[in-house]
């Protein structure tokens, strides 16, 4: 099946985050360590990202879309968005993941529009945050 990556808006995402079927990866680096995260995403440092596919599939196993962002959404989370599909065109791997995303203007624009945070420290997310 061939896929391709589109962008989403803040606002969208809001409505989607809580569908069981949606996946957010925060590819940010050290930052994700420091700053604040959106709720029950997972992280996947840009740094290891390609080392890391395999484990990324297994952790959005039975997701139909994942959502990919960094600090700003201009360089590391549609970069990483399309090493994942490159890696399931290539690896034939048999994922339910039908949409590929990038969160438009990144997790500093997610913020700054006022959408909800976390700052926990667990890993993964748990997603309990407000």
């Amino acid at each position: 099946m061939a896929r391709s990556l589109s962008y989403i808006t803040s606002t969208q995402l809001l409505s989607l985050a809580r569908n069981p079927r949606v996946a957010i990866v925060d590819v940010r680096d050290e930052e994700r360590s420091y700053d604040p995260h959106i709720g029950g995403s997972l992280h996947f440092s840009s740094e290891s990202f390609s080392q890391k596919l395999p484990d990324l599939v297994q952790a959005v196993s039975g997701k139909d879309t994942l959502v990919f962002h960094c600090a700003l959404s201009k360089v590391r989370g549609p970069t990483c968005a399309q090493l994942f599909l490159d890696y399931l065109s290539e690896s034939k791997e048999d994922t339910d993941v039908k949409n590929v995303l990038v969160l438009e203007k990144g997790f500093n624009g997610w913020q700054y529009a006022g959408k909800p945070v976390c700052t926990c420290t667990d890993s993964p997310c748990k997603g309990t945050c407000s």
